[in-house]
């Protein structure tokens, strides 16, 4: 891909004036980010629980991004525009001609404006949390649940997704996370479906299960008045269909790991009300555990990928590591 970082940093390779392109990479996703609009590519990648690995399949989850999104930014995804070669250099300025990649095309969004600008500078307050706990609260109420999403809520369904983690993991043992803690993880979570099967259970039974956001974490709130929430998981249904509480614990976890338990808790506190909660503290902290420990893997991965440079996968792993010690003092707190 490193052809078409190069040629798409041009102002001139895109279809809307620019004064400059920055490009900022993922494990999964090379972003352009423009004066006015944002250009999103998919890397061609395969992580088994994501296949980006064929153009077809880039093209289809771009179209699904899109359509996704808007259930919760409303005016930000715009379309999906096709990468043309043209005279030896890639292009989305291209009228005619082949597709050899696609990309997403979005209105940016002003970085200070993003939750995790705000909490930098301390001036996340009480109002944000309310607003942020009233668009989350209104959107699980209306998100789609059907029988099928029902089914990812069982212990065993969603088990699926702790055990590849732990699989997806187990390389990066001694690198990104110390193999005590590793195993203690595991233990925990594991014995945590049987002896609360009845809380997951409980969950389906109550209409807790829905298609939620998936990647609800500070980068992708922005507090303007409306409050748009960005880029849920496209990649993998499994991921979305879960209890509304996996996706609450995605935000708080993310507050707690910035040092921000105390925002976290009046957040938790107003979306509880809002969302008519009841005791599901266990719960809870066992979605924050699977959150911290999916950050961990997610950037721990950075370590293979050739597009990185050995500065930015040393961050990485320092990343991976905190997320995963963030976990591991989760399941020590709630044995106390």
């Amino acid at each position: 891909m490193s052809n078409i970082i190069e040629d798409l940093q041009n102002p001139v390779a895109l279809p809307d004036k620019t004064g400059g392109v920055t490009v900022v990479q993922t494990h999964i996703s090379i972003v352009f980010v423009a004066d006015e609009f944002v250009y999103k590519v998919k890397k061609p990648v395969n992580f088994g629980f994501l296949d980006f690995s064929t153009l077809e399949k880039r093209e289809y989850y771009c179209h699904r991004e899109v359509e996704l999104n808007r259930r919760l930014s409303k005016g930000i995804y715009l379309d999906v525009l096709p990468i043309i070669m043209g005279e030896g250099k890639y292009s989305l300025r291209g009228i005619s001609g082949e597709a050899v990649e696609y990309a997403v095309r979005m209105k940016r969004i002003p970085d200070e404006k993003l939750m995790k600008s705000l909490f930098a500078r301390d001036e996340i307050t009480q109002n944000h949390l309310k607003r942020i706990a009233e668009v989350l609260a209104g959107f699980h109420s209306r998100a789609l649940r059907t029988d099928k999403i029902d089914e990812f809520g069982e212990p065993e369904r969603f088990k699926v997704n702790t055990d590849e983690n732990f699989e997806q993991v187990q390389k990066y043992v001694g690198i990104t996370i110390p193999e005590d803690q590793f195993r203690s993880i595991r233990k925990w979570t594991n014995n945590f479906y049987v002896v609360n099967r009845n809380l997951f259970l409980d969950r389906i039974k109550g209409g807790k299960i829905r298609d939620c956001h998936g990647d609800l974490h500070m980068e992708h709130i922005c507090l303007t008045e409306d409050i748009p929430i960005l880029d849920c998981i496209e990649f993998n249904n499994r991921f979305r269909y879960s209890d509304t509480i996996a996706d609450v614990a995605f935000l708080l976890m993310d507050l707690e790991y910035r040092g921000g338990e105390r925002l976290a808790k009046i957040l938790w506190e107003k979306y509880k009300a809002l969302a008519q909660e009841g005791d599901v503290d266990r719960l809870l902290t066992f979605y924050k555990v699977y959150r911290a420990f999916v950050r961990g893997k997610v950037n721990g991965f950075q370590v293979d990928d050739e597009s990185i440079d050995a500065k930015k996968k040393e961050e990485a792993v320092h990343i991976a590591k905190k997320y995963f010690q963030l976990a591991y003092s989760y399941i020590e707190e709630f044995g106390n």
